[in-house]
């Protein structure tokens, strides 16, 4: 006996269904992964590795403009302090900026997220310098030589911008406690503390206002690399635990 076969046919309209709410559960995959790894890269960048863009000349040749640098934020979470030939990233409000500097809130978040992520340049109070003074030291421009001096001692500041001085401005300061003294390695390019001896502050930086070290170059491939070490200040004593005289040079 013949059999017929019996054939059953879908409703094209559940097939429809069933796609539509497979591209939704898999946008929904998808947002949340995104989500979870943006959430992830800004608690990344908040207490361990931050990306900075760098957005100026002022430390060439070390840092070139569009660098983006990784600030190591937990160089000196666990009672380490800056040294001198360091290169940190620092909040310069109070130091280098007005406490006073406002904007729409909204704007500011968002901003501070894509920075957060190295995607836009850090906000304008912000700053990378290099670490010249520490807390005690007494540091001076310039010696008979034309070189900066930190507790009478000589430095050779390779990592200056060629044709650079170390200074176009004669100063002669000595660090407060709890803060430090800041230069740009392209001197002629930089407003750094030189340019705030004026200010409230003295052009000191606070310990307690550095983000952290910059260590490495992340962007562009070419320039993957870690930010070079300095033995400049390797022959720089202590300061004097008594401090320096406050008179004038001889």
């Amino acid at each position: 006996m013949d059999t017929e076969a019996q054939h059953t046919e879908r409703d094209p309209s559940t097939d429809t269904e069933d796609g539509s709410r497979s591209v939704r559960v898999s946008w929904r995959r998808t947002g949340l992964l995104g989500a979870a790894c943006v959430t992830f890269l800004l608690l990344l960048s908040h207490f361990v590795i931050q990306p900075f863009l760098i957005p100026s000349s002022s430390m060439e040749p070390t840092l070139q403009v569009g660098d983006r640098i990784l600030v190591n934020k937990l160089a000196y979470r666990f009672g380490g302090e800056p040294r001198r030939g360091d290169v940190v990233v620092f909040d310069g409000t109070g130091s280098f900026v007005r406490e006073d500097v406002g904007g729409n809130p909204l704007t500011g978040l968002l901003h501070d997220a894509a920075a957060a992520l190295g995607f836009a340049e850090p906000d304008e109070t912000d700053f990378v310098k290099r670490v010249v003074g520490v807390g005690g030291d007494r540091v001076v421009c310039c010696d008979k030589d034309g070189r900066l001096t930190v507790n009478g001692v000589p430095v050779e500041e390779r990592y200056v911008m060629l044709g650079d001085r170390p200074s176009g401005v004669p100063f002669d300061i000595v660090v407060p406690q709890g803060t430090l003294w800041v230069m740009g390695d392209h001197r002629s390019q930089s407003s750094d503390s030189r340019d705030h001896l004026g200010s409230p502050g003295g052009g000191m930086v606070p310990v307690d206002k550095v983000v952290g070290r910059a260590d490495w170059i992340a962007w562009p491939f070419d320039r993957w690399s870690t930010v070079p070490a300095t033995g400049a200040f390797d022959a720089v004593p202590a300061p004097p635990a008594g401090g320096h005289a406050t008179g004038p040079r001889g």
